[in-house]
């Protein structure tokens, strides 16, 4: 394992880190290892929504459903 370290580290930044780990039960050092890792994870296929709904819907070829005509016009609900 490869040993980092981060020198001129704002105040501020080490006191919102040391909070944020305390939130999840972690020490510093586990919540920036944490940190690092999710920033530098690379999407997986198939991962986002928009392809997700491409593989579910794609055979569609873009055909819209047909809508029934309104004969009125819509009415707001009636809450008494």
């Amino acid at each position: 394992m490869a040993a980092v370290s981060v020198t001129n580290l704002d105040d501020e930044v080490q006191r919102r880190l040391r909070r944020r780990a305390a939130r999840h039960g972690r020490s510093m050092e586990a919540e920036i290892r944490v940190i690092l890792t999710d920033a530098v994870r690379e999407p997986e296929d198939g991962d986002n929504l928009a392809t997700a709904l491409l593989r579910r819907f794609g055979g569609l070829n873009g055909t819209e459903p047909d809508l029934l005509p309104r004969d009125e016009r819509p009415r707001g609900a009636d809450f008494e």
